[in-house]
């Protein structure tokens, strides 16, 4: 499935959930096998809580090749932009020898991009913790229930989210926050649906996750500009 070597400047994944029932951490590391980077960011969610007992063998061989990735003799910068399942970031820094931002800076052809896992954008969650720390919990539950294909709880997953009628919001939070910060690209991910908007002169992406079939990501190059992709 993935053979070709692509060159590119950045690539941006998000949403990943390492330890949970519907990560797919395998079929990640093949893909990013397959590239040649300057830049590699996680933008969030990497894992899906700081229960590490629930990773399994591919979410370690996963976090080793980052490990490996972030060594200085590679020449790559691997970035990990926390995001609300990461839990403390001195933990993740030290697991995995990378700092660990709340958001991300850089410039690319002139334009200051932005990376934000997205969930400071979200009142739901803030306003409602114990619910939705409930939420978490039966989901979890119903990933452990759910069949190895897991269509009932990635199908809960998305109309959850699109029943609270968070991703236009989020976005439409995000273009503000970057419109008033002087940054003209913002990269989010948390909502789990791969989308693009412009607004005010800035333009949303979002990445999408690695939970879902298929699964999405962003990469940045020359030739192409910014591209939102698809991983069955």
């Amino acid at each position: 499935m993935y053979t070709t070597q692509n060159i590119v400047d950045t690539i941006i994944i998000s949403d990943i959930h390492l330890g949970s029932e519907v990560s797919r951490s395998e079929d990640l590391l093949k893909l990013l096998k397959t590239y040649s980077f300057k830049r590699l960011i996680l933008n969030g969610d990497v894992f899906d809580d700081l229960n590490f007992k629930r990773l399994k063998g591919d979410d370690w061989e996963f976090l080793d090749y980052i490990r490996k990735l972030s060594n200085p003799k590679r020449h790559c910068e691997v970035v990990w932009v926390a995001g609300n399942h990461d839990g403390a970031a001195e933990i993740l820094s030290h697991l995995i020898g990378v700092e660990v931002f709340d958001e991300y800076r850089w410039i690319f052809k002139e334009k200051v991009h932005l990376a934000i896992h997205g969930h400071q954008f979200d009142t739901f969650i803030t306003k409602n913790v114990l619910l939705t720390d409930v939420a978490s919990y039966m989901y979890l539950v119903l990933q452990k229930l759910d069949f190895k294909k897991q269509r009932v709880s990635r199908w809960v997953k998305r109309s959850s989210k699109s029943w609270l009628d968070i991703a236009e919001k989020i976005a439409n939070d995000a273009i503000e926050y970057a419109f008033k910060t002087g940054a003209q690209h913002v990269f989010c991910g948390h909502t789990h649906l791969p989308l693009k908007i412009e607004s005010k002169g800035v333009t949303y992406y979002n990445s999408g996750c690695w939970t879902d079939k298929p699964s999405q990501y962003i990469t940045i190059d020359e030739a192409d500009g910014i591209q939102i992709r698809e991983a069955l």
